[in-house]
Parts: C-alpha cells; sequence; structure tokens
C-alpha cells in the first residue's frame, strides 16, 4: 500500500474516481476539503477538536456539528460539564470525570487479565492512555498553571509517540512500568487537579499563562483547565472505544 507523509504536498490536489477503499488518515489536515458524489459506506472519522473549533462539518447540506456534540453529551453523563468557567463549576465538571474513569477502571479489572495492554488497531492501550493523561496533566497543570520547571513524571506517555507533540522524549522512560505503577502515578495526578479546584478563585482563573507548547498563543488557567477536561473526556472516549472493540472481540 502507498503511503503519504508530510513530506509529500498533497494540499489543494484533486482525486477523481479513486479507489480509497480500506484507507486510514492519521494526524491529517481535512480543512476545507470538498468531496462530492462520494461513496461512504462504512466510513468512520475521528475529529477530537471538531466541536472546539467553532468549524462546520457539513453532511449532504447538514452541519452535523451540533448533533455530534449533543451525542456524545448523551453518551458520557458529565461531559456537558466541561466548559466550565467558574471554582464551582469546574470543581463539580472534575468530579464527574473522575466518576467516569472510576467506573471505567472498574470495568477493565474485571475483564481477562492482560486487556489493559491489549492495542485495537494500533492504538494506544488502556495502560498507555492512561499514562498519557499523566503527561496532559504534567503538561498544563505542573508545566503551564504552575509553571513548574521539571514538570514531566517519566511514566508519562508523550504524543510523539504518534508523531506528534513537542516533548523533550528524553524525560520519559523508555522502558514499559507495570499497570499498578501507572495507576498510582494517574491516582496523584488525578488528586493534583481536585486540590487545585478545591481552592481555586476566579482571579487565579483568570490569570494569564504561557502556553505549554507555544509562546505565541495566550491562555488562562482557566483556559489550561479547560484543556485538562477535554483531554480527559477525549481519551476516555477513545479508551471506551477500544474496550468495547475488545470484548466483542475485534482487538
Amino acid at each position: 500500500m502507498t503511503t503519504f507523509t508530510s513530506a509529500d504536498d498533497l494540499a489543494g490536489a484533486k482525486f477523481l474516481g479513486v479507489d480509497l477503499r480500506g484507507a486510514r488518515f492519521r494526524a491529517v489536515t481535512l480543512t476545507g476539503v470538498v468531496m462530492r458524489a462520494m461513496e461512504v459506506d462504512d466510513v468512520e472519522i475521528d475529529a477530537p477538536w471538531l466541536i472546539e473549533s467553532g468549524a462546520s462539518f457539513v453532511v449532504n447540506g447538514v452541519d452535523v456539528t451540533p448533533l455530534v456534540d449533543a451525542e456524545l453529551d448523551r453518551r458520557f453523563p458529565g461531559r456537558e460539564l466541561r466548559g466550565a468557567s467558574d471554582p464551582a463549576g469546574l470543581r463539580e465538571a472534575w468530579r464527574a470525570v473522575e466518576r467516569t474513569w472510576e467506573a471505567t477502571c472498574a470495568r477493565v479489572a474485571a475483564m481477562p487479565a492482560g486487556t489493559v495492554d491489549v492495542s485495537v488497531a494500533g492504538e494506544w492501550s488502556f495502560a498507555e492512555t492512561l499514562r498519557h493523561l499523566v503527561m496532559a496533566t504534567d503538561t498544563w497543570l505542573r508545566k503551564a498553571i504552575l509553571q513548574e520547571p521539571q514538570p514531566y513524571h517519566p511514566i508519562g506517555r508523550p504524543d510523539s509517540s504518534f508523531g506528534g507533540g513537542d516533548e523533550d522524549p528524553s524525560v520519559f522512560s523508555t522502558t514499559d512500568p507495570t499497570y499498578e505503577e501507572v495507576l498510582a502515578v494517574r491516582a496523584e495526578r488525578v488528586a493534583m487537579v481536585r486540590d487545585l479546584l478545591a481552592t481555586v478563585t476566579p482571579e487565579l482563573l483568570a490569570e494569564e499563562r504561557r502556553n505549554p507548547h507555544d509562546d505565541r498563543y495566550p491562555e488562562t488557567v482557566l483556559s489550561c483547565l479547560r484543556t485538562i477536561l477535554e483531554e480527559e473526556w477525549e481519551h476516555h472516549r477513545y479508551a471506551v472505544r477500544d474496550l468495547d472493540a475488545i470484548e466483542a472481540g475485534a482487538a
């Protein structure tokens, strides 16, 4: 199968009568793409920034973005709280995150041994997903909000594992930890967010911070916390998707 990478400039390309059955697109920019007379049986699209970007996603003349957002809120109770803007609302939103992950971790504990290390279609395993959330919390809480000079725990899983992100890979462990070790560090990071929210004030939420990935983009403590909430809900969605596939024997 032909593979196109970032070294191949396909911007503005035209595809006429091309057979793309079974093709996989990862970390691809499709902004402004127009498709006409498409056969789209069993097509799956995952665009985690679709709703937050404010962009439209039009299918047969219908912007399906608000429909997708509403359905995800229905499927994952508590997700609708992720846009909270005051201390009380943020605390409630984080409690919902904690309840959701606790239930999912309990589900995993009841599944066959080794489930936490199963990868579905090359995606992160459940253990790797929790490791990534450790890294995400370190980025947006410890690095951005708390401005710690050495924010990262070596157990974290950086975005660079999938070809993205700008974290220094040398700070992360090159050996896989045990699942118990992952759970312990993950619990510490969850508690760090909870502890911050327990005392956060409107004044602190409004304070400016530097974007941990690019200084050109301004952030506030509130926007950093909302990013943490987005990370939690998106990766929970991925985790549940893959757990369903594992239970269905599709891993």
